[in-house]
């Protein structure tokens, strides 16, 4: 009898955790629910009285704040890369630098290697200027120039 008792307390204490995470989770939504109408009820509220305008200031403080940590991020991210070159050589620090300008650069030169070809065999096989235009300028292709273009030139024009 002691044995099957225990073994049902065990049993049941295994499952323990499972039921509080339950009630723990269903007092979580209810509280997030009640967040979401007293915010619901606030902006009704500001609505009513006329404060869009201050509503407005919050999104344009929100922003700011965003904008602020995605700066500070840049500006860790910079410090982080400036450490690492810390005591290395200059043929080091000069070949980190140049990843980027060759990675685009050979991207361009892949990018007007295989246009070019494409080009000279649709002359040699007679296809239309316009059929070969739509097949090696189409819109994948479109994509990936301006990611190229993005991701080499954007990043520069942000950092000054």
């Amino acid at each position: 009898m002691l044995t099957l008792l225990s073994t049902v307390i065990s049993f049941l204490a295994g499952g323990l955790p499972k039921l509080l995470d339950f009630f723990q989770d269903k007092q979580d939504k209810k509280h997030e629910l009640l967040l979401l109408q007293a915010a619901k009820e606030r902006e009704l509220e500001m609505a009513e009285r006329g404060y869009i305008a201050q509503a407005k200031m919050e999104e344009i403080k929100n922003e700011a704040i965003f904008v602020q940590t995605a700066a500070s991020q840049q500006a860790a991210l910079l410090n982080h890369d400036i450490e690492i070159g810390k005591g290395a050589s200059t043929w080091v620090i000069n070949r980190r630098a140049l990843v980027r300008p060759l990675i685009t650069y050979g991207m361009v030169l892949l990018l007007c290697a295989v246009d070019g070809f494409g080009f000279y065999y649709a002359i040699e096989t007679g296809v239309a200027f316009q059929d070969a235009m739509a097949l090696l300028w189409d819109e994948e292709t479109q994509i990936i120039w301006s990611s190229i273009v993005a991701f080499h030139f954007g990043s520069q024009a942000f950092k000054k």
